[in-house]
């Protein structure tokens, strides 16, 4: 009984949280919705038995992304007038995506109920009596290792990538002397005065 309450609870939020952040007309509080939405996925996801997705919901679409998208919305200077005639001016896209993504939840929800297609057990079959996360560590540091590492190296390549792009010489932008830094004295980095009370200070 408990789990349909929160089942329902969480799916009612869910959906209400998104309709908001659709329909919310300040950029921030939109940002705002989308992560109740995100917290509330992650609340099914438990339910389902999924923690780690519900896990990943939290940590990365909450703690990073969403978290993310609300400083840029927030430090951009946003003409609403402009972004309502945005909207007008895409609303039939904007119509045929949603009339598309309506027809493919029908599609899979009819797909669902004729049956599944059973290809977990065949691609990586897993100890039923393992949970969700303990199952996911086994794949992947055993059947997935390669593919794993590959990823990781991947990534680390593009944050290499983006430091070197990052600290490249320019022209006009004084970039930082980790070495001279290194090197610097105790007494040139700091200045002990003798402020009498009352006056300014000297730089």
């Amino acid at each position: 009984m408990i789990q349909a309450i929160a089942f329902y609870l969480f799916a009612g939020v869910v959906i209400l949280s998104a309709a908001m952040t659709i329909t919310a007309r300040n950029p921030v509080h939109s940002v705002l919705w989308l992560i109740l939405a995100f917290f509330n996925a992650a609340g099914l996801m438990v339910l389902a038995g999924a923690e780690f997705i519900a896990m990943l919901l939290v940590i990365v679409y909450v703690g990073a992304v969403a978290v993310l998208f609300l400083f840029v919305v927030m430090m951009l200077d946003i003409d609403f007038a402009e972004l309502r005639a945005g909207f007008v001016r895409y609303a039939v896209f904007g119509l045929a995506i949603a009339v598309a993504l309506a027809a493919e939840i029908v599609i899979g929800t009819m797909a669902w109920t004729a049956g599944k297609i059973d290809l977990a057990k065949r691609v990586a079959p897993i100890d039923p009596e393992l949970n969700n996360i303990e199952a996911i560590g086994m794949l992947l540091y055993s059947r997935y290792l390669y593919l794993f590492e590959a990823a990781g190296f991947i990534l680390l390549v593009a944050m290499v990538g983006a430091i070197v792009l990052t600290h490249r010489k320019r022209g006009g932008v004084q970039t930082q002397n980790v070495w001279r830094q290194i090197n610097r004295r105790q007494k040139d980095a700091t200045r002990n005065v003798n402020q009498p009370v009352g006056q300014g200070v000297e730089l």
